[in-house]
């Protein structure tokens, strides 16, 4: 089944109710809007993970009327493109994350925001855009693995961001590695502009996610009280993944400006060859233009107009000092 990316009437997108042991059941929003009247604490020892769709004006209304979350959640749903962070507030967690979106292309345009509320039975998620990461974590949902708490859940979305991100690194660093080999060769069969393109890319998301590990190993630090061993456990090998991600993109990035100095010193030596070229070409070409301009002047006077041998002889003096002006040229070329 294709995923949706449409959202009801109040901005939810999809919904999912967490039993302990079993597989995720999907419910609307009138469900979880009576589960949350109900008890908002009691789920049977489960929990629930709303996602919502902030292009729709009605989920922030909605969130507002059923749930008493944090008023940094809210602000969270305001900024677009700030940095990575994730803090506790009160009992409640609250995370901005970036992602690329789904179905995107290797673009510097293709990243957006999600914001996370987490609460010990309860898991929310907004952003403007479908996001990869969020997609992936459903897909899981869907296929039925079970998830015993947010905090698994979060842990297992902050894989999925670490994943994307390696993708990301991995198909530029085949890119990088196919101009690479063409600059040895020297092969210029790709623009300039896809070098820069793929540095900054590479450093936007640096910029984005650099953040993302020290956030998680400040969380890790003084976790909330609800949140458990193997959870916890969950979220550091996240932190570790994004760092050694991170790690890797900061090399490709270093690979990448030293490849636009390669391309950069090769395309001079090629100018500077046509250069040379051009006015080696020049230089010999000048005396026959000047001795042609002074023949062919309409005046008295001009030599060897009446000599025999006078076209002889103008042909061997010209010949004779082209042939050392270009003994002089393509000698101090080799040297």
């Amino acid at each position: 089944m294709e995923p949706v990316w449409g959202s009801d009437r109040h901005g939810l997108v999809w919904a999912y109710r967490f039993a302990p042991g079993a597989a995720a059941l999907e419910i609307n929003s009138d469900t979880a809007a009576a589960l949350l009247q109900a008890s908002p604490t009691d789920t049977d020892g489960g929990f629930l993970w709303l996602h919502w769709s902030l292009s729709n004006t009605a989920s922030e209304r909605w969130l507002r009327t059923h749930l008493a979350l944090p008023e940094a959640f809210y602000e969270s749903l305001r900024d677009d493109q700030v940095s990575t962070r994730v803090e506790q507030d009160g009992s409640a967690l609250i995370a901005v994350a970036h992602d690329v979106l789904f179905d995107s292309g290797l673009d510097s345009s293709n990243i957006s925001t999600v914001s996370l509320c987490i609460t010990p039975h309860l898991m929310i998620t907004a952003r403007r855009r479908p996001l990869r990461s969020v997609d992936r974590l459903r897909e899981a949902v869907r296929a039925g693995r079970v998830f015993r708490s947010p905090g698994e859940l979060l842990g297992h979305l902050l894989h999925d961001q670490a994943d994307v991100l390696v993708d990301i690194t991995r198909r530029s660093t085949v890119r990088v590695d196919e101009i690479e080999d063409k600059l040895l060769a020297a092969r210029i069969s790709f623009s300039r502009r896809e070098l820069g393109t793929l540095r900054r890319t590479l450093v936007r998301l640096q910029r984005l996610l650099a953040p993302e590990p020290a956030a998680l190993f400040r969380l890790l630090n003084r976790p909330p009280a609800w949140v458990g061993d193997s959870d916890l456990q969950e979220l550091r090998q996240a932190a570790e993944e994004f760092s050694a991600a991170i790690v890797d993109s900061g090399a490709l990035v270093e690979r990448v400006r030293l490849l636009q100095e390669e391309f950069s010193a090769l395309i001079n030596e090629r100018t500077s060859r046509t250069l040379f070229v051009l006015t080696v070409v020049t230089v010999l070409a000048l005396p026959i233009n000047l001795v042609a301009g002074l023949f062919g002047m309409n005046v008295g006077g001009i030599p060897l107009t009446s000599h025999p041998h006078g076209f002889v002889v103008i042909v061997s003096t010209l010949a004779a000092i082209t042939t050392v002006l270009a003994w002089l040229a393509l000698g101090r070329r080799r040297d």
